[in-house]
């Protein structure tokens, strides 16, 4: 059987996620990425135990401990008092309920984990694509410099903005949410556990969030700060922001936030957009992959954790089956409804964070705290149904029959 062949555009965490895992099988992969060198913005991801069983399947476990932080719980926390509305045990249950711990890790330094699997000699840095095309029973991928890459599959892996999406299905743009979003990273030289404590913490209040957490093996603490806006904020990782600008946005906020907001030295913002769940993701030997398909709000710390998904099953899917066609039909038969599901219970948790009616606030505080009493892991985020899902068994009981 001649070898297969796959282009992958995007050399964020969902294309070397990919490329990792289709080297895992045999398969040839090709990363095509505009950014002259590879690397990730400063910035946390929660890695749950969902995502961190593919990497333990990859081979990657050892080193993603090494450079991660372990959180002891999920815990909301009312915005002014730091009231606690919720606890969800991880360190204790996670391994037990769901078949693997739950990490806080650095963005660069899981892109990092993710290249030394990569077969660099077949990645192409600086090069802009500009759109792909269907040809027999393979797809080409053009690009800027009048190149073209010729293979049995092209993956977009190229974000929201996706050319590979604007190619297949048009070019719809995404909707701005209404919110806006500052992230920052503060070094320290050891755990400030006195005013950030070693949790996920989720602070939630009138028309705004924060989530705090410590990644980098305890070194820096990683902020996530969420505002509703009537104005629109570019939909781009790299806006430069201010410590002042983030400081004002949370104004009597509770004293520790303010605390740790007042050492951040370098801040970013940027609009938060989504899309409706699209009804497919593939044209012929085109398919697409992580933000380019699903992107979603991160109120559920899944998209890095969607994308890593993505990569293995699709990945497990041409290495099963007889063509590359039937391999992107069972791609997409088995991510579509969870990706779909996933983005719609991320927007919905964007309306209960932010709450603005003191009334509400009290009942949805209530149902926490009863949800709490009856099963922690389903109260707060409720996504115990995200970490227990394993890609791995998923692709071994859905596997395909044999061909002669």
């Amino acid at each position: 059987m001649r070898k297969l062949k796959v282009g992958i555009v995007g050399g964020g965490i969902g294309g070397v996620a990919l490329s990792a895992s289709l080297r895992a099988h045999g398969i040839e992969a090709h990363i095509f990425e505009r950014a002259p060198a590879f690397g990730e913005v400063g910035a946390g991801i929660q890695m749950t135990p969902n995502a961190v069983k593919i990497l333990r399947a990859l081979g990657m476990f050892d080193e993603l401990e090494a450079v991660s932080f372990l959180p002891q719980n999920i815990i909301g926390r009312d915005w002014k008092s730091a009231r606690e509305m919720w606890r969800t045990p991880l360190a204790r249950d996670c391994p037990r309920l769901y078949g693997a711990p739950f990490f806080h890790v650095h963005r660069a330094d899981l892109h990092r984990i993710l290249l030394d699997k990569v077969d660099l000699s077949k990645t192409a840095l600086g090069v802009q694509c500009t759109g792909a095309r269907q040809e027999g029973k393979t797809a080409v991928a053009c690009f800027a410099d009048g190149s073209e890459f010729e293979a049995d599959v092209i993956v977009g892996a190229d974000g929201i903005h996706s050319t590979i999406r604007k190619t297949l299905f048009g070019d719809e743009p995404p909707r701005f949410t209404g919110n806006m979003c500052w992230r920052a990273v503060v070094p320290f030289d050891t755990p400030p556990f006195d005013f950030v404590s070693p949790d996920s913490s989720f602070w939630l209040g009138p028309k705004g969030h924060v989530v705090t957490y410590y990644v980098s093996a305890g070194r820096a603490v990683n902020i996530v700060a969420v505002l509703e806006t009537k104005d629109w904020v570019a939909e781009s990782w790299n806006v430069p922001s201010s410590r002042d600008e983030l400081l004002a946005g949370f104004k009597g906020w509770h004293e520790n936030l303010q605390k740790l907001f007042s050492r951040a030295d370098e801040v970013f913002k940027w609009g938060l957009f989504d899309r409706d769940p699209m009804p497919s993701w593939t044209v012929g030997h085109m398919t697409l992959l992580g933000d380019a398909a699903h992107p979603m709000l991160p109120f559920l710390s899944q998209g890095a954790a969607m994308a890593i998904e993505d990569g293995f099953v699709l990945a497990g899917s041409l290495a099963d089956a007889a063509s590359p066609g039937e391999a992107l039909q069972r791609y997409e038969s088995l991510r579509r409804p969870r990706t779909t599901r996933v983005q719609l219970e991320s927007r919905e948790r964007g309306r209960t964070y932010h709450l603005s009616s003191r009334f509400a606030r009290i009942k949805r505080d209530l149902g926490y705290r009863w949800r709490s009493l009856v099963n922690p892991q389903t109260s707060g985020l409720g996504a115990n149904w995200v970490y227990e899902y394993d890609a791995q068994e998923q692709l071994q009981t859905s596997a395909l029959p044999q061909t002669a």
